[in-house]
Formats: C-alpha cells, sequence, structure tokens
C-alpha cells in the first residue's frame, strides 16, 4: 500500500458553517495541524488552505477546500496534481451520515454513497483508489432532514464523541502514513 502524503478534510468555508456536522474533515485536519503545530495558510492557485507537518517522520500535506462540499475534487486534484501524489496516496477525511456518531471507519476504494463531496472527487481525480476515513454524523431519521442534519451544529454530546472519534483515527495515522493500511483498520474497527 501507497503512504499517504496528503489528508484533504472536506468541508464548508466559512465561520457560517465552521461548527456544522458536514465539516467533520475540517475538524479532523485542523486538530492534526494543531499536532504537529503546522498552520495553514491560503493558497489560491489550489483554492485551498494548506498546511505541512512531519508526523512519525513522513512529510505530509494538510488540506482544506475552499469549494463547498459538493465542488471539492478540483482543489484536491489540483494540489495532488501539483505535488505528483498518486491517487493511493491520499487520505479523504469526511463526515458519514450512515455511521452512528463518533463512529470512524476506513475504507479503501468504493463509490461515493450519495455523498457530492466524493462523488466530485471521484470525478476530478478520474477515480476512486484513494482512501477514506469516514467519521461517523448520525443519520436524522429520514431523507428528507438530511440537508438540515448535516449544515446544523452538532449538539455539545455529538461534537464531543466525533471529537473522540477524531482523536481515535490520529491515533492510527502513524501505521497509515507507513502504508499499513489493515494494521490501522483492525485497530480502528474493534475500537469500543
Amino acid at each position: 500500500m501507497t503512504a499517504i502524503q496528503l489528508v484533504a478534510g472536506l468541508g464548508n468555508p466559512g465561520n457560517r458553517y465552521a461548527q456544522t456536522r458536514h465539516n467533520a474533515g475540517f475538524w479532523f485536519v485542523d486538530e492534526l495541524a494543531r499536532r504537529c503545530n503546522a498552520q495553514f495558510s491560503v493558497d489560491s492557485r489550489h483554492r485551498s488552505e494548506v498546511a505541512r507537518c512531519t508526523l512519525a517522520g513522513h512529510d505530509l500535506r494538510l488540506q482544506k477546500p475552499q469549494e463547498f462540499m459538493n465542488c471539492s475534487g478540483r482543489p484536491v486534484a489540483s494540489l495532488a496534481g501539483f505535488y505528483r501524489f498518486p491517487r493511493q496516496s491520499i487520505l479523504v477525511v469526511h463526515d458519514e451520515l450512515d455511521l452512528p456518531v463518533g463512529t470512524v471507519r476506513l475504507k479503501k476504494d468504493g463509490g461515493h454513497g450519495g455523498h457530492n463531496g466524493l462523488r466530485d472527487l471521484i470525478q476530478h481525480l478520474g477515480g476512486n483508489d484513494f482512501l477514506r476515513l469516514r467519521i461517523g454524523i448520525g443519520h436524522p431519521g429520514h431523507k428528507d432532514d438530511v440537508t438540515d442534519h448535516v449544515l446544523k451544529p452538532a449538539s455539545h454530546e455529538d461534537r464531543a464523541r466525533i471529537d473522540h472519534a477524531i482523536d481515535a483515527a490520529i491515533a492510527v495515522l502513524p501505521d497509515l502514513l507507513a502504508g499499513k493500511v489493515e494494521a490501522a483498520m483492525n485497530t480502528l474497527h474493534t475500537a469500543a
């Protein structure tokens, strides 16, 4: 397995969306940057905020596309193309309706599962063979409530669960950076 070189967190830019569930991917890369003492800066060429950090001896780029979620593909493809990162070296971090709040799962390849950010990424990256870190935000129960659910702030309790999931996912990053995806999956998927 190719070692991870780019971690792209998905979300919506701007203060209006900063605390919404749809921004779980941004929350992840923000926390990772904090732990690496890295600062995000605007990279207008790639319509993103980008940071560089070293974790477990690996050089890593962190990205927050500054297009709306459904248009995340072009900025990620632009940055990955500039640095010649193969798709297999990209970890995309996103919110996941189909997982209970605070659950975190790794997934290799696969379709978009109705997630418009992933749909756009697959189109612009020219394939689906990138790694996904799925952060559970829970389903509101009815499809008509989904948009409202993802674009509202998480409750204090739900945010604490999501933050705990982010901690668990960051703990397995050294394995991911070393290309040990199965080991990272086993750790995450068997955690309580």
